[in-house]
């Protein structure tokens, strides 16, 4: 049942998308503008991607099979798929309502009810496919039904479902999160670029074994083995209090280890101070973002490149600039100024100055608008292809154990479970306990 998998992500990313379109209307019933780049880039990625890859991947393979199956489907999917034939004369109907929203008031008035009539259908389309046809599909569809449908959804030989498509849409959604206003977004003026590559993954580079930490006499790690190859993803999931932060601080050596051993790239570095592992390439993206508030932006980002050669400053925070380019815009302002999901790429930013060999990223999404917990993720998955290793520790453990390719679960400073991701999120225990399934 990957296919149930993969539409149920691409549902919560709409989902998204039509919160932030629901805020944007309040604004603009506010008295804000509409920023015609913001709006276009939304509606652009809505009609590449639901009507060019969401809704035909249903509409040609598990819909036709679920009306086989049962009686019941028809009715239902006989309303879907009207409202999927739909799709570009909804997204026109928007482009127009935008363009007349640039007239006076009542054509923004206008602009936003038309918004959320959009957003309300779009909702509803969701609600339906989740409380109706998935639980039907798992009910009626028989193995070999899904053995069919699951090599469609998962085929990475056809355009349209493999890995150019999924970057192609990375690269639009990073510009809606990049253009759209501070209150949602990153409120920059142009949009950047992910640059994806793909390196394979390589031997080990990240060896721990019964790593042991304690806050006085209380233990917070209690014997962690835990493993990673050059370029992997690997993810850290569990509740708030389980260790993922401090799991992190021991291995950046900003929390004192009190057991067990460190190997990095073939050499131990259990005793090395905390100054000297970043030397080694282990950058710190912390818990709360922790910028430097009185700093400039640019300030900031050479503070991540303290230990790198002069020569490469310019270079490396021209790559940022390239990503984030809201930090460019503001490169003079004080950090203390930006906005909670500014400071968070601000933070990102800093940490890849260091070049880093492992980049360890704590919390990323926490706190930020729907909007921009998604573009993290999409930045995360941009620097994975580019060949990066990285440790994501996550509470919102579905969006961090669907990018990584290995996961371990951390429950009061204890490894309980490992393995990929996918597997992950099918145990049945880790979807009770941490994905709310």
């Amino acid at each position: 049942m990957e296919a149930l998998r993969v539409i149920t992500e691409e549902h919560q990313n709409l989902w998204r998308i039509a919160i932030t379109l629901d805020l944007m209307a309040d604004e603009l019933d506010a008295g804000s503008t509409a920023e015609p780049a913001f709006y276009s880039s939304v509606f652009d990625y809505l009609e590449q991607f639901v009507d060019r890859v969401h809704h035909p991947k249903e509409d040609d393979f598990l819909f036709p099979v679920l009306r086989q199956r049962s009686t019941e489907a028809a009715a239902v999917l006989d309303r879907l798929q009207a409202e999927h034939r739909h799709g570009h004369a909804r997204l026109d109907a928007l482009r127009q309502a935008l363009a007349a929203s640039a007239v006076d008031a009542a054509g923004r008035r206008d602009f936003a009810a038309a918004l959320r009539g959009y957003t309300q259908g779009l909702k509803g389309h969701i609600r339906s496919e989740e409380t109706d046809v998935i639980p039907l599909a798992r009910q009626v569809l028989t193995g070999d039904d899904w053995a069919a449908i699951d090599r469609a959804f998962l085929d990475n030989k056809d355009p349209a479902f493999g890995g150019d498509a999924r970057a192609e849409f990375r690269e639009l959604f990073h510009r809606i999160a990049a253009l759209a206003p501070e209150s949602v977004g990153l409120g920059a003026h142009s949009a950047g670029e992910l640059r994806p590559v793909t390196p394979p993954a390589g031997e080990v580079l990240l060896k721990v074994a019964g790593m042991e930490s304690c806050y006085g006499r209380i233990k917070a790690l209690k014997g962690i083995d835990f493993e990673v190859r050059r370029g992997e993803t690997v993810a850290l999931v569990g509740s708030n209090g389980a260790g993922k932060t401090t799991f992190l601080r021991t291995l950046s050596g900003v929390q004192p280890m009190s057991a067990g051993s460190v190997h990095f790239a073939g050499e131990d570095i259990s005793q090395l101070r905390s100054d000297m592992r970043m030397r080694r390439g282990i950058c710190h993206s912390p818990e709360g973002r922790q910028v430097f508030g009185p700093l400039s932006i640019e300030d900031n980002l050479r503070l991540g490149a303290y230990t790198q050669p002069r020569e490469h400053v310019a270079e490396d925070m021209e790559k940022v600039f390239a990503m984030f380019p809201i930090l460019k815009e503001k490169r003079a302002l004080p950090a203390g100024t930006l906005s909670g999901g500014q400071q968070q790429m601000l933070a990102i930013g800093r940490a890849l100055m260091g070049r880093p060999r492992l980049l360890l990223l704590d919390e990323p999404s926490m706190g930020l608008a729907p909007l921009l917990v998604q573009e993290v993720f999409n930045v995360v998955r941009a620097l994975k292809e580019q060949g990066m290793t990285i440790i994501l520790a996550e509470q919102n453990a579905f969006a961090a154990l669907a990018i990584a390719d290995r996961g371990y679960v951390l429950e009061t400073g204890s490894v309980t479970l490992s393995g990929s991701g996918q597997a992950l999120i099918s145990n049945e225990q880790v979807r009770a306990a941490y994905l709310g399934m």
